[in-house]
């Protein structure tokens, strides 16, 4: 990559973004502010790469310059450094590569995570229930909030659906590779004969969406207001707090019911209906943007089986890259780490070819 000129437009960018910050004005309008202060930092890590790179690379050229001198003891100390700091460059290099490239709009957006039993029955809602936990150990690591938005429980004390929103820094950049369908391989509980049955839960990752992203006009909902059912304490039996909403010109529906007043549970629905229809405008303008290509990393497509958990071999695969693990108890306990940073090596592989063969054409 040509980092020279790709640094010398990031260091006018961020000339320009911080003369901005200076501006009281721009505190008026919280949402621009917000997005203002994100890039300002994007920006100012990647400069601070780029300046840790090239002063590794001025280190080697000095210590390989010392290594043939005179001064055995200092040749011998610059050689033995060597080793550690080229190292470092191609790490340098491949970080600072992914900050380079056209960042996705969404990444920076916070998250809504949908989380559905699939076949299996009940080990699929044990299983669903499994991974919402998962999230939550994991967002809890990285320093996110986790807000329960929805949910419908079920007999066994699993989940057939619920919902998370997932709110911190750069929360969709991260949680976006974990949409499609997890299968779990293993022996349930309530197996007598000790066989190893197979089940499936859907993720779908959603960027969240707000007001200005997705305009709902009143006339095309139909807000329905009933008796909640389920597990969820004394309150919700007790009065017709769930609600339901009906989204006419696509038939997309949402319901919510944990929430402790009809308001709260409408603006949950909303919120989530919201963010539903933005990720299919989204969907939509990538599959014409990129329809004679559909790569798998990242893509979301809900019905791909992504990943399989196999109990009694204790182990992981990500069928997208064919990377294998087995550290599962590690996994559930919510260290996504190495999975999410080998699809995300994977997905910038793709995307620089794809800038290159743009820039080819």
């Amino acid at each position: 990559m040509d980092y020279e000129s790709l640094i010398t437009q990031r260091r006018h960018r961020f000339a320009e973004v911080s003369e901005s910050i200076e501006d009281p004005s721009l505190f008026e309008n919280a949402k621009r502010a917000t997005e203002v202060m994100r890039e300002h930092r994007r920006l100012q890590e990647t400069l601070a790469m780029w300046d840790e790179l090239e002063q590794v690379k001025s280190e080697v050229a000095d210590n390989r310059e010392l290594a043939k001198g005179e001064d055995k003891e200092l040749a011998e100390m610059a050689s033995g450094e060597l080793p550690e700091l080229e190292a470092r460059i191609p790490i340098l290099e491949e970080k600072l590569q992914y900050a380079l490239l056209p960042a996705d709009p969404d990444e920076d957006r916070d998250a809504l995570v949908e989380i559905r039993a699939g076949a299996g029955g009940d080990e699929a809602s044990l299983f669903a229930a499994e991974l919402m936990r998962m999230y939550q150990r994991h967002s809890e690591n990285r320093g996110w909030k986790t807000e329960h938005l929805g949910s419908s429980p079920s007999d066994v004390g699993g989940f057939k659906e619920v919902v998370l929103r997932v709110t911190g820094d750069e929360v969709f950049r991260y949680l976006k590779y974990e949409s499609g369908v997890h299968r779990v391989q293993r022996v349930p509980a309530t197996e007598t004969q000790g066989r190893i049955h197979t089940s499936t839960v859907t993720v779908a990752v959603l960027p969240e969406a707000e007001e200005v992203d997705v305009q709902i006009k009143p006339d095309e909902l139909r807000i329905e207001v009933c008796r909640a059912g389920g597990a969820g304490g004394q309150h919700v039996n007790r009065t017709e707090s769930a609600v339901q909403v009906f989204h006419l010109p696509t038939g997309i529906m949402v319901r919510c019911e944990d929430g402790r007043s009809q308001g709260q549970n409408k603006e949950r629905a909303l919120q989530i209906l919201r963010s539903r229809l933005y990720e299919a405008k989204q969907r939509e303008t990538q599959e014409k943007y990129s329809a004679t290509r559909r790569a798998l990393i990242g893509s979301g497509d809900r019905s791909e089986k992504i990943r399989t958990y196999n109990f009694p071999q204790s182990r992981i695969t990500d069928h997208r890259i064919g990377l294998t693990t087995h550290n599962i108890d590690g996994i559930l306990a919510g260290d996504l780490g190495e999975i999410t940073a080998a699809l995300q090596k994977t997905e910038m592989a793709e995307r620089l070819a794809d800038a290159e063969s743009g820039a080819r054409g």
